[in-house]
């Protein structure tokens, strides 16, 4: 692959709902620009950017894909697209956020038959947020139920009237035969003829003919028709205020001056253009292709980026002459080739052989072959200028989020928080002896998958791993097996309960034993009172007289701290408890450390029993964004699981934040509940606040401590 000057290069995140055609029209832009001679096809597994095991097994894109094009423009350089097909599936949002995160546009893709979806506005929110410019692609108008005018309507009605129709279909359903591009006033028919139908040509490629036919007169004389160019030229006119002036005065607007001011509307975020097609037909792809470089901004149109130098911040611009500077962004590990990392030269210009420095880590990385990569391929290509996506093997010590820097630069660019984590679960290995090799894996995993939490709970031995959705921690335990040949069980993760006493009581403990010779002898009479909630363990030596020397007091509160581990209730640890030695008796010969540290675990069971012993369990804080419509049902779901609700405040876009104190045990499986309570637009973040008083009815039916769940399942 030839390398592109900085203004030659566009870099777009294909982003949409799950099912809109996203990775089939990356497909069909590979095909149509003749990186590749064979369409692959999602259900046959034979797509470039779903070539993961799980992807292929479930149909769908479960991580971003690198897909580079190039694409042959008339009159002018050729262009270069990296194009980052995304996942539309909720549980894998992060890959989105990722892709973004490192593009300077994004192309939206919408199904002509359910137009605007979830995903759909949630990706949308994520690329405004960056202010990014976008394009609309409706896919799928060759389908039953498809319809353009419809889905425009939704569209605008959606994200407003800067969503702009820049192409109408010619024909629909089975007899879609091509679009109208309203900027060049002509009609593209399906120009890959002598195709099979499917995109084979033999290994020739198709016939790519992008130069335009006249509109048909039974189109182009229609109400519609003029509707749509009407709305068109003013969603365009209005960037620019020359050619506004024209269009007010009735003067002619040439195509070259419209596309001008597209350009420029599109790279302002005052206009979203819709263009249309299908993917699997191979209708307007041709067009699309060109659109992308004629019309949507390359890096030397992109914001500056916000770098930190020392304590300072200052935005840097694409220069290919200055030194460069890198983004890791994405860390895939292959059990074969190691680790690569996907980087973006964001300023100069990247050659083999260079040195960086990581500020992170301070050591050195040496660049030595550049390459990029076309779903699973790895292209290699001599030099990479600001603006270029870049794949580079075995960087040992460089994670997802670093920068590297050219030496005596220490210069960072700060990482974009994301989301924590919602739901987890708890697993083990299958095989004995497979727990360093288990989290060997994780730790690989975690690498390629910066969205994934790995967590090892003392308190309960569980190894907990945390993610976005079921969906993803299932992908992620089959990778455990498919990618670093470990195999696991799963089971229900388990709630980290406390015991504590509610009013004082006393206890005396006793340890006689003898056995010939020396024997054992210690007597410790006990008080414990109850603490506030937190304040852990007091321990207060009131002895006196002698009654237990002073080297052995130290054995009784070692005692008291070892009985502390397991509750008398449901053997859970005890906390919160003020325990008072006040007295006691020994033996000059047979008293010992050991017979007074039993003394102590054996008083304080007893006292701690005759003190009203009660269960505890961690409270969490909960925080649930959700569109107004659905605060009622939201209310009514917490109040279901023992919810205290604290308070409701407005969010952003008039959202409704319900803020409440949950039981932990209740809002395990929450974000499933609440992805199906919300129809998907609900999100929620949880944090421990404190612990509370199990209320009888509920601790009456839990197991005790060590009576495990029945483990899941075997992976």
């Amino acid at each position: 692959m030839k390398n592109y000057p900085s203004g030659n290069i566009r870099n777009l995140a294909v982003i949409g709902h799950g099912g809109t055609g996203k990775t089939t029209l990356v497909e069909a832009l590979l095909f149509v620009s003749k990186a590749t001679t064979k369409m692959g096809n999602i259900q046959d597994g034979t797509t470039v950017c779903d070539f993961e095991p799980e992807a292929i097994k479930r149909h769908m894109s479960v991580s971003m894909s690198l897909a580079p094009i190039e694409v042959a423009q008339p009159e002018v350089d050729n262009c270069k697209i990296n194009l980052l097909d995304t996942p539309g599936y909720a549980d894998f949002i992060g890959e989105v956020a990722t892709a973004l995160s490192v593009v300077e546009s994004a192309l939206v893709v919408v199904s002509a038959v359910d137009a605007v979806e979830v995903q759909t506005e949630a990706v949308w929110k994520l690329a405004e947020k960056l202010k990014l410019p976008r394009m609309i692609f409706v896919n799928k108008l060759d389908r039953e139920n498809a319809d353009f005018s419809q889905a425009l309507k939704q569209l605008r009605a959606a994200f407003g009237p800067n969503v702009v129709p820049l192409q109408i279909p010619i024909g629909n359903f089975e007899n879609l035969a091509g679009i109208v591009d309203l900027l060049q006033n002509k009609a593209f028919f399906n120009s890959l003829r002598g195709t099979d139908g499917k995109g084979n040509t033999g290994g020739k490629g198709g016939t790519n003919k992008i130069t335009g036919e006249p509109i048909p007169e039974e189109l182009a004389t229609s109400a519609d028709f003029e509707e749509l160019k009407d709305m068109f030229v003013e969603g365009v006119v209005v960037a620019d205020d020359t050619l506004m002036e024209n269009y007010l005065a009735g003067n002619p607007l040439p195509a070259e001056q419209l596309r001008h001011a597209l350009s420029k509307g599109i790279v302002a975020g005052s206009i979203f253009p819709v263009v249309c097609g299908s993917a699997t037909k191979l209708v307007g792809i041709d067009r699309l292709a060109s659109l992308i470089c004629e019309t949507m901004p390359c890096q030397l149109e992109a914001k500056p980026t916000l770098v930190q130098a020392g304590d300072t911040l200052h935005e840097i611009s694409p220069d290919a002459t200055a030194n460069p500077l890198l983004k890791v962004f994405k860390t895939i590990v292959d059990p074969y080739m190691g680790k690569v990392s996907l980087l973006k030269v964001v300023t100069g210009t990247l050659k083999p052989d260079s040195t960086f420095i990581n500020p992170r880590t301070h050591h050195e990385e040496r660049i030595h072959a550049l390459a990029t990569m076309r779903g699973k391929e790895h292209i290699n290509i001599s030099e990479a200028t600001a603006g270029e996506i870049v794949a580079l093997p075995k960087l040992g010590n460089t994670l997802t989020g670093d920068t590297l820097a050219p030496k005596n630069t220490p210069a960072i660019i700060p990482v974009v928080q994301h989301e924590p984590p919602v739901i987890g679960i708890a697993i083990h290995p299958k095989a004995k002896g497979d727990d360093d090799k288990l989290m060997t894996a994780l730790h690989r995993l975690c690498e390629e998958d910066t969205y994934l939490v790995v967590n090892r709970n003392d308190e309960t031995k569980q190894t907990v791993i945390y993610g976005s959705g079921e969906t993803h921690l299932a992908i992620a335990c089959e990778r455990l097996k498919t990618k670093f040949s470990v195999e696991i069980v799963t089971e229900e993760i388990q709630i980290a309960y406390r015991e504590t006493i509610t009013i004082k009581g006393q206890g005396e403990g006793k340890y006689k034993k003898q056995s010939g010779g020396h024997g054992q002898f210690g007597v410790a009479n006990l008080k414990v009172e109850p603490l506030k909630r937190g304040e852990g363990f007091v321990f207060v030596d009131q002895v006196v007289g002698g009654a237990i020397p002073k080297q052995f007091i130290p054995a009784v509160e070692k005692g008291i701290r070892e009985a502390m581990e397991q509750g008398p209730i449901f053997g859970y640890p005890v906390v919160d408890v003020k325990a008072i030695c006040y007295d006691g008796k020994y033996h000059p010969v047979d008293s010992s450390e050991m017979s007074f540290k039993m003394a102590g675990l054996l008083g304080f069971k007893e006292a701690v029993g005759a003190a009203a012993p009660v269960l505890l369990e961690p409270i969490s804080r909960i925080e649930v964004t959700i569109p107004s419509v659905y605060q009622g049902e939201v209310l009514g779901d917490l109040n279901s699981r023992r919810a205290r609700i604290v308070g409701t405040e407005s969010g952003e876009d008039g959202q409704q934040v319900v803020i409440a104190l949950v039981p932990e045990a209740e809002v395990l499986r929450y974000a499933v509940d609440l992805r199906a309570l919300t129809r998907g637009r609900g999100k929620f973040t949880l944090r421990h606040d404190h612990y509370d008083v199990v209320p009888q009815q509920i601790a009456q039916k839990l197991p005790k401590r060590g009576e495990l769940a029945e483990a899941g399942t075997h992976l």
